[in-house]
């Protein structure tokens, strides 16, 4: 699974990063996160507001950093 947080590094951004790590280790799944911080490549996911979260090329959050627990449950629907 690849994971990609889309953001310029604001506190926010770094806030998703960090709360994905906990899903992902509460859950014990293999994943690798990538950091995106380029305008235009956010820009081509079609999201206008950051931070955002892509799971496999699929964005699954934008515009805020959700609780661990939706993170969790979003997370085991793309693993399923």
């Amino acid at each position: 699974m690849i994971i990609k947080v889309l953001g310029p590094g604001c506190t926010n951004c770094k806030n998703l990063e960090r709360v994905t790590n906990e899903a992902i280790t509460s859950l014990g799944i293999q994943a690798t996160i990538e950091k995106v911080e380029d305008y235009p490549t956010i820009a081509a996911y079609g999201i206008m507001s950051t931070p955002a979260l892509v799971v496999d090329e699929k964005v699954v959050v934008y515009g805020r950093v959700p609780k661990v627990a939706e993170i969790r449950a979003l997370l085991e629907t793309a693993n399923a």
